[in-house]
């Protein structure tokens, strides 16, 4: 392999599985996104949800007006800013994200297995902690 393709090849293949893996989803993603957020890191106002997804306030703000009227997430007053409200998850949007998850693990898993002999998923497991030290890299985290 080319080194100066390695990027881009990765950057495709990636882009590839996570759609892919997207294809098992039973809710849009927006939604998704904003109960992992919500899960991962706690309450949030949907500004904050706007800006850890990229988008618009106003694409935030109708995935949480779905999932509100869904009862996967609730609002309370923000304790210091009386204009804003803060976002939680509920127990059953928490339940919701956990059948996604478990989903895709699963579908992912199934893959894995019908596409890659024993040695081929060890050397992908292998890849597991140098993707995860590239994300640290790009994102900072």
């Amino acid at each position: 392999m080319d080194d100066d393709a390695l990027p881009e090849d990765l950057r495709q293949v990636i882009g590839e599985l996570v759609r892919a893996v997207r294809a098992a989803d039973t809710m849009p993603p927006g939604e998704a996104a904003i109960l992992g957020h919500l899960d991962r890191g706690g309450p949030q106002t949907t500004a904050d949800l706007a800006h850890l997804r990229g988008v618009s306030h106003q694409a935030a703000a109708k995935s949480v007006k779905e999932l509100a009227g869904n009862g996967l997430v609730r609002a309370e007053p923000h304790p210091t800013d009386g204009r804003k409200l803060l976002l939680h998850i509920t127990d059953a949007g928490r339940a919701r994200l956990e059948r996604e998850r478990s989903q895709r693990a699963d579908w992912l898993n199934t893959a894995v297995r019908d596409a890659l002999s024993s040695d081929e998923q060890r050397q992908l497991r292998q890849c597991i902690p140098l993707l995860a030290r590239l994300v640290t890299r790009i994102t900072g985290q």
